[in-house]
């Protein structure tokens, strides 16, 4: 009974998000934010097992990348390390010698996708994959809707980096520095383009997260787009989402959750300026639900709820460069166990950049809903809910010396 419910919950979503004309995927995503290595067997592995276990054909797409024959290549011989029986269709606009927009419409190539357990989107340039999939009128070309018949029956969709833009229906195209995309505005048919859309209209994804500090972008494509919820994965870490609802982190590190629903923006102030967001870290082992976001615990953190009357910390939480590399995962891991209630992260320009003059203040606040979860094997967090609201800062010139 409980099981009949989840579906026809599932179901209710996937019809509001405009997807009406078809039952909700019993597929799975596996969701990589990139940089994936070859020995990072937990990941790997799972492709393998959600494509149907030992001998499973997974179809290889390298159409993002740069280098097709060698991405399918080497990928396809990673994936059959691990037990499946890989093949890579030759599908890429940087294929000498084949026209990609034949490829999409080849029957032959469609049914070996529609016959097989997974689909693996190699990464690249995600502008690629959609100008490759998607015919003028934006409707499905043959190889895209074999790829969503799979999912639709209980397939698994893997991708990483360019493989993991195109899961939510907004993605990046023209990418700037997040600097710039903080003090430009992204627009589209410029900075944002349509993905494909797997894990349903009400998520935005991105990727390279912590490594490239992108949290901080998606904030103004997802205020663009009216999205909600966002998700942003690490590199070399994967979620997995299951029934679009069902979240668990594996690999190596983490992710993170934007949650919007609360959040306000300033429309007198002209620069881009946020208010009552929520942000979570979600360390590998652990799951969630979207967008409940009720969590269960990694194993090493069963045990391991911060008690916000014994912190372990005292001192402030402060970081001159809150893009920097995992600079936002310290601070917030760093304040979850303090008697500080508040950190403060500041975002300025690179020599170069446009707009020096202006900078971002964001600020993490513990409030009551604030939760945290301590690993008793690693020094490793989870955070839940802290609030994020960003200001624009004037930057005097030099502003050190």
């Amino acid at each position: 009974m409980k099981r009949w419910l989840s579906w026809l919950v599932a179901g209710l979503i996937w019809c509001t998000q405009g997807g009406a004309a078809e039952a909700p995927p019993q597929g799975s995503l596996v969701i990589i934010g990139g940089a994936l290595r070859a020995d990072n067997a937990v990941v790997w592995q799972r492709i393998v097992q959600l494509s149907g276990g030992t001998g499973a054909r997974i179809a290889v797409l390298p159409t993002a990348a740069g280098n097709p024959e060698r991405s399918g290549r080497n990928i396809a011989s990673y994936l059959n390390r691990f037990g499946a029986d890989a093949f890579v269709v030759p599908l890429a606009p940087s294929l000498k010698q084949r026209d990609y927009r034949i490829d999409a419409e080849d029957a032959q190539l469609a049914q070996s996708i529609h016959e097989a357990g997974g689909v693996y989107f190699a990464g690249g340039d995600q502008t690629k994959i959609t100008r490759a999939l998607l015919r003028p009128d934006g409707s499905r070309t043959a190889v895209l809707q074999a790829i969503w018949d799979l999912y639709q029956r209980g397939g698994v969709i893997a991708g990483t980096s360019a493989g993991a833009a195109i899961m939510s229906s907004t993605m990046y195209d023209e990418t700037r520095s997040v600097m710039d995309t903080l003090s430009s505005g992204v627009n589209d048919g410029k900075e944002l383009a349509p993905g494909l859309g797997f894990i349903g209209k009400d998520v935005f994804v991105d990727q390279h997260l912590l490594a490239r500090g992108r949290f901080a972008r998606m904030l103004p494509a997802m205020l663009k787009k009216g999205y909600k919820l966002g998700l942003g994965i690490d590199e070399n870490t994967a979620l997995v989402v299951q029934g679009q609802r069902n979240v668990e982190v594996i690999g190596y590190q983490g992710a993170l959750l934007l949650d919007l629903q609360q959040a306000t923006v300033d429309a007198a102030t002209p620069q881009f300026n946020l208010s009552n967001a929520r942000i979570s870290y979600y360390d590998r082992g652990d799951r969630f639900e979207l967008p409940s976001g009720r969590y269960t615990p990694s194993a090493d953190k069963i045990d391991g709820k911060v008690d916000p009357l014994h912190p372990a910390n005292r001192q402030p939480v402060y970081s001159s460069d809150i893009l920097g590399h995992n600079a936002v995962l310290i601070m917030m891991e760093r304040l979850i166990d303090n008697v500080q209630t508040q950190a403060i992260g500041i975002a300025t320009a690179a020599p170069g950049e446009p707009h020096p003059e202006l900078g971002f203040e964001f600020k993490f606040t513990r409030v009551a809903e604030s939760e945290g979860y301590e690993s008793a094997t690693s020094e490793a967090y989870t955070v839940l809910k802290l609030r994020l609201d960003v200001r624009p800062l004037q930057i005097s010139q030099p502003w050190y010396r």
